[in-house]
């Protein structure tokens, strides 16, 4: 429910959207006379009837959504961002479906300039589907473990439905040592408990900690407090995440008092949810996409190390309002995205004891096929994936490996993981040196005696070109700087708060034996920034 607001329009360049600003004033018509009459804004704003072109109309309606969401439509304790919005074609451009990471040979051609630039077309895409409000809060707290750092900060997302929903699936880490929130997760799962919310906190995974449960209470208390100041059902409808250090305990007592209520819920977008359950990530992590009859589905992601899961990344919240047929039918079509976005991913080899991903649905809209609910959602877990890689703790190249020809698609994901976890390798890539014996003997190691048919005929290649064919390596000096050159293409720079471009190192392996197993892997390079951010994790 949006409070009204009265806007004054200060500019629209040329009407090709270079830049828009709106500013918390007096009505005004879009061509920056003042209107006669306030014009009230509720749900909808309806402008003038004047000569410009439908798309500029367009473009001029998003404006005034994006700044009565700024402005502060609804309750919430985090600070907003000013309320000046650009709208750069490129932006407008950026927030487009697009899935050319994932395949051999093709660039995405999607570029940034700035972080107010992403962050733009994050919010032209972040709209909730029908029936989800959030809410967001911070805290401070001195770790018990280690009282000498002082105070340190968390943040609780909350994700609410209107409703209590049976529709909700799952896949959970892997790891022999779960965190207290996976073993809780699960249980919900196996109960088949209605979930009514979720609830995610940063900072502390509640992994292991010293209590005589291993943080299994702690969990559930969170989940009770918040069923209270939700005037939810019970705790058992809450869903809760963790992510950040591994062993400590988690404040209890002040991340309880902190907890939001049941007045600071509003749809703000999910941007702000992305946001929160950031830890080391530099920037947040978003997907949408539009299904039938109005069904929308947004998704959002954090996690920039400890990135090799075994069922998807650290944590990762799927929301939609399309009504699909039963539990059973979303974990299969949940695992079947997972396995082939999240599960194809590595940044450093290391599996979580948090990984968590959550499909859930108010199932508000009707009329959505199950066809077309799986091709999106594989698509956006794709695109989520891809953008944990490129965010990866101090990455600055994203190689993609795609393998043909193995004798399954198992081995096919086994050679693409060997080559982007190879460090030599992934050292390589970062100092943009085509130092290709690395990447040959990763192959060669993968394979083994076991793989001797596979090796015979094999053919590698590196942004297209042809560096090892028929047992040998084909290489010259104009090839190795175009190589070089490859390699800088796909570079950027892994200090700022936003991704410069979505380019990726193209690395094809064609294996011999004509098999029909196939993958694809991302996966990132291995820099000195990577080694200072995990050795100063915890401060």
């Amino acid at each position: 429910k949006l409070r009204p607001f009265q806007f004054k329009v200060d500019r629209i360049d040329d009407m090709k959207g270079t830049m828009i600003t709106f500013h918390p004033a007096v009505a005004a018509s879009p061509t920056g006379a003042l209107a006669s009459a306030p014009l009230r804004v509720t749900r909808e704003v309806e402008l003038p009837r004047i000569a410009f072109s439908r798309t500029a109309q367009h473009v001029a309606l998003g404006a005034v959504a994006l700044a009565i969401r700024s402005a502060g439509a609804g309750r919430s304790r985090r600070s907003r961002r000013p309320v000046v919005k650009s709208f750069p074609r490129r932006a407008r451009h950026a927030c487009r479906a697009s899935g050319e990471e994932w395949v051999a040979g093709k660039q995405d051609d999607r570029e940034f300039q700035s972080e107010e630039e992403y962050l733009n077309s994050l919010e032209l895409q972040d709209a909730l589907p029908g029936g989800f409000r959030l809410a967001s809060s911070s805290l401070k707290f001195i770790p018990q473990e280690a009282q000498e750092m002082g105070e340190l900060p968390m943040k609780l997302t909350v994700i609410c439905l209107d409703e209590a929903s049976e529709q909700v699936a799952a896949t959970f880490t892997q790891n022999a040592f779960p965190g207290a929130p996976v073993k809780l997760g699960r249980q919900r799962l196996r109960e088949k408990e209605k979930i009514q919310a979720l609830v995610v906190n940063n900072k502390i995974s509640n992994v292991s900690p010293p209590d005589e449960d291993g943080g299994v209470k702690a969990s559930q208390r969170i989940c009770d407090e918040l069923a209270k100041n939700l005037q939810l059902p019970s705790g058992k409808c809450v869903l809760p995440s963790s992510t950040g250090v591994i062993g400590w305990r988690l404040p209890v007592d002040e991340m309880v008092d902190a907890l939001p209520h049941l007045e600071d819920l509003s749809a703000p977008g999910a941007l702000e949810a992305a946001t929160g359950i950031m830890t080391t990530d530099r920037y947040p992590k978003l997907a949408a996409r539009e299904l039938e009859n109005g069904a929308r589905l947004v998704g959002i992601a954090k996690g920039a190390g400890m990135i090799e899961p075994n069922m998807a990344t650290m944590l990762c919240f799927l929301m939609t309002d399309a009504k699909l047929e039963s539990r059973d039918e979303m974990q299969e079509v949940l695992s079947e995205a997972v396995s082939e976005s999240f599960n194809a991913i590595s940044v450093d080899g290391d599996e979580s004891t948090s990984d968590s991903t959550v499909l859930i649905s108010s199932g508000r809209v009707s009329g959505v096929s199950p066809d077309t609910f799986r091709g999106a959602l594989r698509g956006l877990c794709r695109d989520l994936a891809a953008q944990v890689v490129r965010n990866g703790e101090g990455t600055r190249h994203v190689i993609r490996v795609a393998v043909t020809g193995a004798e399954d698609d198992r081995m096919a994901m086994k050679v693409g993981k060997a080559v982007v976890n190879g460090p030599l390798f992934k050292s390589a890539v970062a100092g943009n040196d085509p130092n290709v014996g690395r990447l040959i003997g990763k192959v060669g190691q993968t394979l083994g005696a076991s793989g001797a048919a596979m090796a015979e005929g094999c053919v590698c290649k590196i942004g297209g070109e042809t560096i090892f064919e028929d047992g040998q390596f084909r290489l010259d000096t104009e090839k190795e700087r175009r190589l070089s050159g490859h390699l800088k293409f796909a570079a950027a720079n892994c200090d700022l708060p936003y991704p410069e471009h979505r380019r990726v190192v193209d690395v094809e392996v064609i294996l011999g034996g004509g098999g029909s197993g196939s993958a694809v892997v991302l996966g990132s390079d291995l820099t000195t920034e990577y080694v200072k951010i995990n050795a100063d994790y915890r401060s």
